[in-house]
């Protein structure tokens, strides 16, 4: 059975939801609800723990990479534009383009589905979709809204 807890940040509250092994989500405050399991204190679970730890830390500007075992259910090409978003550096941006292109797609046709994915993934911030922005610059959709992008992207940008 899932575990979930829900930490403050200064993005709002954050739910985050453990198998016992692994991070398995984060939702935003509008979001939480969503997440089914057992509601703990962070501390009664050794993941969510740690998660609680590493985001402080991040939000404070003293963490640009974050360690902890993730499951992420989803298909293997939702997986592998995942893994994509992990290896943008902190502080840097990649446009879908480019996360296509990593991934070894033709970027103009595969943009798109390069953002479907971006949008489906269920542990943001960890795994870094905000740094993923329009290829003329522009930041575009987030699912914790643009005001939350914005912030996650400043935090990196002042801190980098």
């Amino acid at each position: 059975m899932s575990k979930i807890t829900t930490i403050d940040t200064p993005l709002g509250a954050l739910g985050l939801a453990s198998n016992g092994e692994a991070l398995t989500a984060i939702s935003f405050n509008e979001e939480i609800e969503d997440l089914h399991g057992l509601q703990v204190a962070a501390s009664e679970d050794p993941i969510l723990a740690e998660t609680e730890a590493q985001l402080l830390a991040y939000f404070q500007g003293e963490l640009k990479s974050f360690d902890l075992p993730l499951s992420m259910s989803g298909t293997a090409f939702q997986r592998r534009v995942w893994e994509a978003l992990r290896a943008i550096p902190y502080g840097e941006t990649s446009s879908y383009s480019e996360v296509a292109a990593a991934i070894g797609l033709v970027p103009r046709h595969s943009s798109r589905a390069v953002g479907l994915a971006n949008g489906a993934n269920p542990i943001p911030i960890v795994v870094p979709c905000h740094r993923v922005i329009g290829a003329n610059g522009s930041i575009t959709g987030y699912g914790g809204g643009l005001e939350r992008k914005r912030y996650l992207l400043t935090l990196e940008l002042t801190h980098a």
